[in-house]
């Protein structure tokens, strides 16, 4: 298992794998396996290879497959360009517990502590899901709210869990395209 930032290429990879995550874990995401499905080949791509920098998206593989992946959405206001966002973390049911989860936010801390202006992470979580809150606090992420009625699934609202972390300015990674 390896863990690499995404290209345009990896597009397709990437949007089967996440139509999958919205289908099977509905209750992690905000949008629906249809809405996603919708999205045109650009929204897919620009997702893993957004060519203003704002996006980034880090893919596991097994081999050739992609089984996990996460993403990070950096902010171009003025006044929030200090914080990143990890949205879409999944992991293919088939390979959790290898510690591949752990991996793929490494890679994104690590994407994040190397630029410059970026000062913390931030993230939800839909309340309910123990072994991704342990996850993340295992990580150094902080609980600092909860969203009450956040979503609406099948078995009524859920709140999500708000989380941040800070990160540590000393560090200066080298960008390898490979991380793990």
């Amino acid at each position: 298992m390896h863990v690499t930032l995404l290209k345009a290429a990896d597009a397709v990879m990437y949007r089967r794998l996440m139509l999958q995550a919205y289908e099977l874990a509905a209750d992690a995401f905000t949008s629906t396996a249809e809405e996603r499905a919708a999205e045109p080949d650009a929204f897919w791509i620009k997702r893993v290879a957004d060519p203003t920098g704002l996006e980034a998206a880090f893919g596991a593989f097994d081999d050739h497959d992609l089984v996990g992946t996460v993403a990070l959405q950096f902010s171009e206001k003025p006044k929030t360009k200090h914080k990143a966002k990890i949205i879409g973390m999944f992991v293919d049911s088939k390979v959790r517990g290898l510690g591949i989860g752990r991996a793929l936010l490494e890679a994104a801390i690590t994407y994040s502590e190397a630029k410059e202006s970026i000062r913390q992470l931030t993230l939800t979580v839909t309340e309910g899901n123990e072994p991704a809150i342990s996850l993340y606090q295992s990580m150094g992420f902080q609980v600092f709210g909860l969203e009450p009625m956040a979503i609406l699934t099948p078995d009524g609202y859920k709140a999500k869990v708000h989380m941040w972390r800070s990160l540590q300015r000393n560090i200066r990674p080298s960008l390898n395209e490979s991380f793990g």
